[in-house]
């Protein structure tokens, strides 16, 4: 927070979702994390800090926006489209032990 990439939401007083942007790297910044508690779901508390974080990130010289996304999860990625976000690739990452 302390270096202006992590944005907390706040509606009534209380913190109700959040998200971060990298630092920009030869003109892309990535949004990571999104994270709004399960009971505060649902409100459009997730859809309004991304696109926040978006915008400054635009704003500050960003060419490209990313936003890694489950794609089994079908709310998270509707939400994404209405902010202008589209699809590019799928990826796949194994772990090895």
């Amino acid at each position: 927070m302390a270096a202006g990439r992590c944005l907390l939401w706040e509606a009534g007083g209380r913190s109700v979702s959040m998200a971060g942007i990298t630092r920009r790297l030869v003109g892309t910044v990535r949004v990571t994390p999104v994270c709004t508690p399960p009971e505060l779901r649902g409100r459009g508390y997730a859809g309004a800090v991304t696109a926040a974080v978006s915008q400054a990130a635009k704003d500050s010289g960003a060419q490209e926006v990313l936003l890694f996304t489950d794609l089994a999860n079908p709310t998270s990625n509707a939400l994404y489209r209405r902010l202008g976000y589209r699809p590019v690739e799928d990826c796949f990452v194994r772990t090895f032990e």
